[in-house]
């Protein structure tokens, strides 16, 4: 099976290293974007956070239901 850099491989799901953007980006009286469920410096920092670090966030989004994209 193949897989792209943004699904894992079995196609169910983002991989963690993708970044869970949904292109809505809007904050309201805080610091969570409530397209991706991120804070503003979870957003910034994306780029430069490890697979540990992207892998807790991405727990954390999904647990808030904030994974949007594709419906999933």
């Amino acid at each position: 099976m193949t897989t792209d850099r943004n699904t894992t491989a079995d196609n169910r799901s983002p991989a963690t290293t993708d970044s869970p953007c949904v292109a809505v980006c809007t904050t309201l009286y805080d610091d969570i974007c409530r397209g991706c469920g991120r804070t503003a410096m979870e957003v910034a920092n994306w780029v430069f956070l490890n697979e540990a670090e992207k892998a807790d966030i991405w727990k954390r989004i999904k647990a808030q239901g904030y994974l949007r994209r594709n419906n999933k």
